[in-house]
């Protein structure tokens, strides 16, 4: 295909006559869709039901430890329930907690207290004149939302094929004492589907930070969301490799069975150094006296070991893939070439990125929603909401149905086309 850019003005004057066109047709279809967050769909969530039959009121509901799940106690998760989290993400189980159903709780209580209370005996946050944050960007907004509802002031760092622009955060972090943590998604990352490197990671845990109470949170979200069975990125354990590096304490690692399980229903755990654990327990004390056991103990029983959730896994990739290879595939065949947008192929995860031209994207998910397709907001990818280069679009294939995907594809791409040729007409 000839690309946009090329073309002559009376040229991109007749497809912007043939895509208006198109475009008047589609907002006549009536559509309905939304595709604003990587929720599971109806059929992944059916997956797990069959886990509602693990438990029953004649159920043994007692530990392997002998203690009782219906009561209070045990406040940093059941014995199998750590082993359980140990083995799918590769640590110890000591090094494990376990909280509710979801990780991003944990990633706020984490923020929250060392803005009241400090880290392992620093200066609370909040007594700090400054406190900063690093953010790879292309990011996930729900972590800058919370460092912006702390007031802590958001640095955007660029993400490169292989993570972070890791020059530019041992620069940063070397120099700087307000930078107390960095944001990170290092497999299968949203939106935009990276894994970290062998090198990023050794080069992040070895990071030698001005701040003694800095922290990498490490949201290990994709860890084992693969869409192909032949074809899956593995990263190094970040734990370990803080250990060898002389960090041990330097990482709080997140990760949950949101998107293994149920939604809204998971369990979910903080991994980290003994020293940062016992810190964490001491609000744990003030704060709880112990979550949903029974829920840890039926996923438990459910997947019985890593085993059983990389089964179940391979069902959810199978639900899945199709429907990131129909939107890439339609990608490829209506978008390559033109000059006006590049995608992201991602092995794995829930994210697809889309970069425009610049200063298109918002123009993009505005004629999207105005015919019936709601998309994560533009700029929602960046700290503040705000992308220098207005080009940025996160994907979320998962929710709709194919055909839902399908048609909302084709209105993706005819807004793509729409926007870009009246760009490209403005500048002429």
């Amino acid at each position: 295909m000839k690309s946009y850019c090329e073309l002559s003005v009376e040229e991109l004057k007749k497809i912007r006559e043939e895509l208006l066109a198109a475009y008047e047709d589609a907002k006549g279809k009536g559509l309905k869709l939304d595709m604003s967050r990587g929720k599971p769909s109806p059929k992944q969530l059916d997956l797990t039901m069959d886990m509602m039959e693990t438990l029953s009121s004649d159920s043994d509901l007692m530990t392997e430890n002998g203690f009782d799940c219906r009561n209070y106690g045990v406040m940093d998760g059941i014995p199998e329930a750590k082993k359980l989290i140990a083995e799918m993400m590769g640590v110890p189980a000591e090094n494990v907690i376990v909280f509710g159903n979801a990780s991003l709780p944990i990633m706020y209580d984490t923020i929250s207290r060392s803005m009241t209370h400090g880290v392992m005996g620093s200066t609370p946050w909040c007594k700090l004149d400054k406190v900063k944050f690093l953010c790879p960007a292309p990011g996930y907004d729900r972590h800058f939302a919370i460092t912006q509802h702390f007031g802590i002031e958001m640095i955007t760092v660029p993400m490169l094929p292989t993570g972070p622009d890791m020059d530019m955060v041992e620069k940063l972090v070397s120099e700087d004492a307000a930078i107390k943590g960095i944001w990170c998604v290092p497999k299968y990352s949203n939106p935009q589907g990276i894994s970290y490197s062998d090198e990023t990671v050794r080069r992040m845990a070895s990071l030698k930070p001005a701040a003694e109470d800095f922290r990498i949170f490490w949201d290990n979200a994709y860890a084992v969301h693969h869409l192909y069975e032949n074809e899956q990125d593995e990263i190094l354990e970040i734990l370990s490799e803080c250990e060898k590096a002389g960090n041990p304490n330097m990482v709080y690692e997140f990760c949950s069975t949101s998107k293994i399980s149920f939604a809204g229903a998971g369990i979910a755990a903080m991994i980290s150094s003994g020293d940062n654990l016992a810190f964490v327990r001491k609000s744990m004390t003030i704060q709880t006296i112990g979550y949903d056991k029974i829920n840890q103990l039926r996923h438990v029983r459910y997947f019985k070991n890593y085993d059983g959730i990389k089964k179940h896994m391979k069902k959810q990739a199978d639900e899945l893939r199709p429907k990131f290879e129909a939107v890439l595939s339609r990608f490829d065949k209506e978008l390559t070439g033109l000059g006006i947008g590049s995608w992201t192929r991602p092995k794995g995860g829930y994210f697809i990125s889309f970069d425009a031209m610049e200063g298109c994207a918002k123009a993009i998910v505005a004629k999207c929603k105005e015919a019936g397709v709601v998309l994560t907001g533009a700029g929602a990818t960046f700290p503040y909401g705000s992308d220098p280069k207005d080009s940025n679009i996160r994907i979320a294939p998962s929710y709709p149905s194919a055909e839902e995907m399908a048609m909302a594809t084709e209105l993706f791409i005819l807004c793509v086309k729409l926007v870009s040729v009246e760009k490209l007409l403005e500048s002429k």
